[in-house]
């Protein structure tokens, strides 16, 4: 799929590229996010992760093309609803019995290479590899309000017994759907709103996180 680019920029940088260009879909916000950032006990942080690559696959669990796919990811294929796998800098979400998102966490990974990858081990059998990584963007809201930002307008139960680490489900902050993952205990969650939603989601968490400013009432 391809990457989003400054279509503005792109008659006026002789020679450059679609990658050269592109723009995430919140960059016109990256400062207005810094600022919101509150420090101290209520403290919360949101930062926008541009250009990860996202891999959609689909494949029956039980087949053998998804045994050879867990040895190209080097993780097995997460096989409960909520639950995610890790191998390296490649994080595998579950997102139906027969469907992942394979993110990428480091910066700079080939989606190509690894689409590549997937489709070999797939091979002739029914399933599909897509690298959406163009139809999402990655938020991070970390901090020890993180959670308290969230239940503001997300329906799920984020208390530790119900919902920590490791835990990525599809779900709603506000209005908008996201994929919602817990990375670790700080807190922190990675949020993959659509592309096109993205600016509304970073401000209604902008202004979640503005009560945290002031002191806690009692």
């Amino acid at each position: 799929m391809a990457e989003p680019t400054n279509a503005a920029g792109a008659g006026t940088v002789a020679g450059a590229g679609p990658v050269a260009l592109r723009t995430s879909p919140l960059a016109h916000l990256a400062e207005r996010m810094r600022t919101a950032t509150v420090t101290g006990p209520r403290g919360v942080t949101l930062t926008e992760w541009p250009f990860r690559t996202m891999v959609n696959l689909r494949v029956d669990p039980a087949s053998a093309a998804a045994g050879r796919i867990e040895q190209s990811l080097g993780a097995p294929l997460p096989r409960q609803c909520g639950h995610t796998t890790a191998s390296g800098s490649h994080t595998v979400l579950w997102l139906g019995p027969d469907e992942w998102l394979v993110f990428a966490q480091a910066d700079g990974v080939d989606g190509t290479a690894v689409v590549a990858a997937l489709r070999a081990a797939l091979g002739a059998e029914p399933g599909s590899v897509v690298d959406v990584s163009a139809n999402r963007t990655t938020l991070e809201l970390s901090g020890p309000a993180a959670r308290q930002v969230l239940e503001k307008g997300c329906p799920l139960d984020l208390h530790p017994r119900a919902f920590g680490p490791g835990h990525a489900v599809s779900t709603t902050v506000g209005p908008v759907a996201v994929l919602l993952w817990q990375v670790d205990g700080a807190p922190a969650y990675r949020l993959f709103p659509r592309s096109s939603f993205a600016d509304y989601l970073a401000r209604w968490l902008i202004d979640a996180m503005s009560e945290y400013r002031g002191p806690e009432l009692g």
